[in-house]
């Protein structure tokens, strides 16, 4: 059974991996019913965060190191180079933060705040906080939802201009409108998705979506 597959959706993008593993899927499902509490909201985010980290970090470096186990002295692969770099597009992005480093508590973290303007739909940004190595480091962005691409692109270029080139983008839902802005801008970013759903709605919101992930994270709708 293969984890990922990228053919799935006509529309899908050669840079975009679409994790199909039944427990992503069956998780994902759970989260859009609008009857999920917030703590049940939060717990699955998170368990479809290590899921999907799991996937976005299948191909880092390996090196060999001296280890002693109880028995005996052996080489054994450990994570080569600089750790990683995490970065959350506030607020939603918290929601994969606290997953991913679940899986990587060694790695450095930067935070991109952002919230969209109702109106333009365009991302207006308040907070900008990142490490100084990018440059050294591979790059996972976060954020749940890649809707318009907007804030994504803006996020990337600010992550780019720190000197990031190792860069890759992870969320549970996106949409085609989306993908395909963020494929033009960023062709070099590769997206890794739970799923990527039919369309927009006039508001910018994905449909069918699981509605405004921020709000169901913290409890604010």
């Amino acid at each position: 059974m293969t984890m990922a597959s990228a053919a799935q959706t006509p529309s899908v993008q050669p840079t975009v991996t679409i994790v199909s593993h039944p427990l992503v899927q069956h998780k994902l499902t759970l989260m859009r019913r609008r009857e999920k509490s917030t703590a049940e909201f939060r717990q699955l985010l998170t368990e479809l965060g290590i899921l999907l980290g799991y996937e976005a970090m299948k191909d880092l470096p390996l090196e060999l190191r001296d280890t002693e186990t109880p028995l005996e002295s052996t080489k054994a692969p450990v994570l080569a180079g600089k750790k990683l770099c995490f970065v959350s597009i506030l607020r939603a992005g918290e929601g994969l933060l606290g997953a991913m480093l679940d899986l990587v508590p060694s790695a450095r973290v930067g935070h991109i705040g952002m919230y969209r303007d109702e109106e333009t739909l365009q991302p207006v940004e308040y907070l900008c906080k990142l490490p100084k190595d990018l440059a050294q480091r591979k790059v996972i962005v976060l954020d749940p939802m890649l809707a318009t691409g907007n804030s994504v692109v803006a996020a990337i270029d600010r992550v780019k201009e720190s000197g990031a080139r190792d860069i890759s983008f992870l969320c549970i839902l996106a949409a085609p409108e989306g993908l395909e802005r963020v494929n033009e801008a960023h062709p070099d970013v590769p997206v890794i998705a739970a799923a990527v759903d039919r369309e927009l709605n006039d508001r910018g919101f994905i449909l069918p979506g699981l509605g405004d992930a921020g709000d169901r994270l913290f409890g604010t709708k």
